[in-house]
């Protein structure tokens, strides 16, 4: 007599689901995923081929089996990843880098200068082009006329000079006003938020020099001083558009020009929020965020000077968003939109969906050992259907049941009916409704590893069969 034991109920179901996986090797996303099954066990059952005093095909059952109906139905496959649950949107607010008082009142000055220059050498030019014509209508002296058209030719010259000189020192005031930056050489932090503190759209930020720095919500960062003479552009329409939902001008709602009424509606700004009214915002003066924002981290410290370029605060929107790292052998697999289950640390579940898939694998840190094998990974970003659903904790670790595919009027019986057959392949045992039972040689597709399902097919099985399982 000739048998085939498949292992033993006693075997762990993780470890003999991973078996029977490696069996039945890469057939696809379902398969090659190793994930904890719930209610599933690989059938432990001895089959006896022929021989002795059984029937040929009758099946000896391990204790506690049970009988389950083949259902036809849509099958998910789902892996379950770890993931970590906190907030969308990271950033950081570093104080900007631009042009301090100091050198606009210098390029201004500079201005001044060029300005008046310009007007002696309009005047030194006049008086030798008056000079000029006396003398051509009374002097007789062609040395005399001769030195006449010398100084106004050179009078002509230094106007041509003062000109450019003015150009270049226009120039220059105007990039200096366009990148100034509000804080000087000695500003210093006079207040700051406290971590977890939640800031909406018109709230301070912070405090340079007893200054409040308040939010204002956009996707653009301010790369410019907002002041009159400026062009129009995208900055201008978020700046215009902050005030008119502020309340200080609805008219301004859509304009992306800086007109005299965005300069009023600035300078009430400043007023409701204690700052000087300049009808000017300069590059330091408000922090532009999507959102409203949550502080994480506070880098600058109070009394400490403000240095350009360095990092102020840690932001995160209020969204709450799952960050996961997926194989990236299955990012293909996975997609925007996609539903998903999380499972909180309280072991309660919420669903979610898909809301990003990274397209930058990313190889893990050089390790050795039992980790040295670890797949390069995708990071694919979740968000919850319900944020108040996810509890109050800033960060937790949670498990993600993400569906990578689904098979629509699939057969679907528990993994703990599957039998290894002698050879290879897999059967169920079907039970007619007088007892009788027969092998029926299968094939595997999906597997849904959150229920301990799979999807089988074959000639010999149906809907409405009746199949033996082993217990648990």
């Amino acid at each position: 007599m000739s048998e085939h034991v498949v292992p033993s109920p006693t075997v762990p179901r993780r470890r003999r689901l991973g078996r029977l996986r490696q069996r039945l090797g890469r057939r696809g996303v379902a398969i090659v995923v190793t994930v904890a099954v719930a209610g599933g066990a690989i059938a432990a059952w001895r089959v006896t081929r022929s021989g002795g005093a059984k029937p040929h095909g009758v099946v000896d059952k391990a204790a506690g089996s049970s009988l389950a109906t083949i259902t036809e139905r849509t099958l998910t496959s789902q892996q379950q990843v770890n993931g970590t649950l906190g907030f969308a949107g990271a950033t950081s607010v570093i104080a900007p880098v631009g042009t301090p008082p100091p050198a606009v009142a210098q390029a201004d000055q500079q201005l001044a200068t060029a300005q008046q220059n310009l007007s002696g050498a309009q005047n030194a030019w006049r008086g030798a082009q008056a000079t000029l014509a006396v003398d051509r209508q009374t002097a007789n002296d062609n040395a005399k006329l001769l030195a006449d058209y010398q100084s106004a030719a050179q009078a002509q010259t230094g106007v041509a000079n003062a000109e450019q000189a003015l150009a270049a020192a226009q120039s220059a005031a105007t990039a200096a006003h366009a990148s100034a930056v509000v804080d000087g050489p000695t500003s210093t932090y006079t207040a700051l938020p406290a971590v977890g503190q939640v800031v909406s759209r018109g709230q301070a930020l912070f405090a340079v020099a007893g200054q409040p720095v308040p939010l204002l919500y956009g996707a653009v960062v301010q790369w410019r001083a907002f002041v009159p003479g400026m062009s129009a552009g995208p900055d201008v329409s978020e700046l215009n558009q902050n005030l008119a939902d502020l309340g200080y001008d609805p008219g301004l709602a859509h304009s992306d020009a800086f007109t005299g009424a965005t300069a009023a509606a600035i300078a009430r700004l400043q007023q409701a929020s204690g700052l000087t009214q300049t009808g000017e915002l300069l590059l330091g003066s408000v922090v532009f965020q999507p959102g409203a924002v949550r502080v994480t981290a506070v880098s600058a410290k109070l009394t400490a000077a403000v240095q350009p370029g360095a990092p102020v605060l840690d932001l995160t929107s209020t969204t709450r968003q799952v960050t996961v790292q997926l194989d990236a052998a299955q990012q293909a697999q996975v997609k925007v939109g996609d539903p998903v289950t999380i499972t909180l640390p309280d072991n309660r579940t919420t669903p979610a969906t898909v809301s990003a898939v990274g397209t930058v694998a990313k190889a893990p840190p050089s390790t050795s050992g039992a980790d040295a094998n670890v797949p390069p990974t995708v990071e694919v970003d979740i968000s919850p259907n319900d944020s108040a659903a996810t509890g109050i904790l800033d960060a937790a670790p949670v498990q993600v049941s993400i569906t990578t595919a689904s098979a629509a009027n699939a057969l679907v019986v528990p993994v703990t009916a599957l039998l290894a057959m002698p050879g290879g392949g897999y059967a169920v045992d079907v039970v007619s409704a007088g007892g009788a039972r027969r092998l029926a040689k299968v094939t595997l597709g999906l597997f849904d590893d959150a229920d301990g399902l799979v999807q089988i097919s074959g000639p010999d099985v149906q809907a409405g069969q009746q199949v033996q399982v082993a217990g648990s």
